[in-house]
């Protein structure tokens, strides 16, 4: 398979190296897309594939053209993209708000592929929601689902729509966990720890619970009682989140998330 990547920031770099790492593509059949002069020699040094500036009929050789532009960057590249488009290329876009119908309609071409990634990806560990045009058949989604996996997990979705609530919960996922180390952090600082001592403490703390959320045989709530004893240290915290609305916040504020995911989508 020869896959183009037109924008070459983390996350598409993440797809780039995920596909060289197991083998989906070889370096010689990637092309990658940078029109960042430093960012096009910084990639020619690392020899992840075959650098170039700008979009030309090379791109049109592809099987897949994968779009990780900016949102506000693609009016600059759709024009270049539609002169050279052949009729058997996907689309597989990562731009996150950008709807299939749009990004049929500019580069007049109906094979697309929407996806959301989040930031993990980038070590192997995200999760990507994507949907696609009816016109992409089952073998082309078979094979760009195997693609994607290579960066940790997917979900296929039905409804383009759901997207935005993707975008909402997973997409910008990982900011709310940042969020709460981050005041779990600043919490141990406070009780008279310094800044690493908080941290380590917080961060092997979040990984020992994930692993738990992997492979107990327990619900969220099981977990949390075998934590929070009556009367206990953890249900004094726990006590507090709730008189504060802590879960109703963070509900509150992943819906609001899609709300402005939907809003970019209709432009």
């Amino acid at each position: 398979m020869k896959i183009a990547i037109v924008g070459c920031g983390n996350m598409g770099m993440a797809f780039a190296k995920s596909f060289l790492q197991y083998d989906l593509v070889k370096k010689d059949d990637l092309l990658l897309i940078e029109k960042s002069s430093d960012r096009s020699e910084s990639l020619k040094a690392e020899k992840a594939g075959v650098v170039v500036d700008t979009i030309g009929p090379h791109v049109g050789e592809t099987d897949l053209i994968i779009l990780s532009v900016k949102p506000q960057d693609f009016n600059s590249v759709h024009e270049a993209l539609r002169a050279i488009i052949q009729p058997r290329q996907v689309i597989l876009s990562i731009m996150a708000g950008i709807p299939i119908a749009q990004i049929q309609k500019k580069l007049a071409h109906p094979l697309v592929v929407r996806a959301m990634p989040n930031t993990p990806a980038m070590l192997g560990m995200g999760i990507t929601g994507f949907t696609a045009a009816k016109e992409v058949d089952m073998t082309n989604l078979r094979k760009i689902e195997n693609l994607i996996n290579a960066t940790g997990r997917s979900i296929f979705l039905e409804d383009e729509g759901m997207l935005d609530a993707v975008t909402a919960l997973s997409g910008s996922g990982p900011a709310y966990f940042y969020y709460v180390v981050k005041a779990m952090i600043e919490a141990g600082k406070q009780m008279g720890f310094d800044d690493s001592v908080s941290a380590l403490l917080v961060k092997q703390t979040m990984l020992g619970a994930y692993h738990l959320i992997n492979n107990a045989d327990k619900s969220l709530d099981d977990l949390i009682k075998a934590v929070a004893s009556k009367g206990g240290t953890t249900e004094a915290a726990l006590r507090e989140f709730e008189s504060g609305g802590l879960s109703d916040t963070l509900i509150v504020g992943i819906k609001a998330a899609q709300i402005r995911a939907t809003e970019l989508s209709k432009g």
